[in-house]
């Protein structure tokens, strides 16, 4: 799968030492998932905290995504490992979709890898935010 173009990623000050943080330490768990996290916060713009466009998911970010397969729309609120109820549609930054998801536009077109190893195209058809989350630590 080698996908010559990824979309760009913006990642807020205040979240990325703790989105590093949380990648180091998943390294002997899921060390694919780490490095795959990692790849993206080292190819991320970093912006001050509080000056994310309202258009780029983050923490918090109520996202709408299609799978451009199924054509299913699908809409989760990205949190800390923590926070995250998948059977409330609240997904964890450290789970695969977490971290194609982070960062991005909406509007943008990735290539996301599913837990089974099947390759999906994906598009960020809205971000909005989903209101409070428990703090960064």
């Amino acid at each position: 799968m080698a996908r010559t173009s990824r979309p760009p990623v913006v990642i807020a000050s205040d979240t990325l030492d703790r989105l590093e943080r949380l990648a180091q330490g998943a390294m002997a768990r899921n060390p694919e998932l780490a490095d795959r996290l990692l790849t993206e916060l080292a190819r991320a713009r970093v912006l001050p905290a509080g000056q994310t466009p309202a258009d780029v998911a983050g923490i918090g970010s109520a996202v709408t995504f299609r799978d451009e397969t199924t054509e299913r729309e699908q809409t989760v609120v990205l949190t800390w490992p923590e926070d995250a109820d998948i059977a409330a549609g609240r997904a964890s930054v450290l789970t695969p979709i977490g971290v194609a998801l982070i960062g991005l536009r909406e509007g943008a077109r990735f290539t996301w890898e599913t837990r089974s190893g099947e390759t999906r195209e994906l598009t960020m058809l809205s971000v909005s935010r989903a209101g409070p989350v428990s703090p960064a630590a």
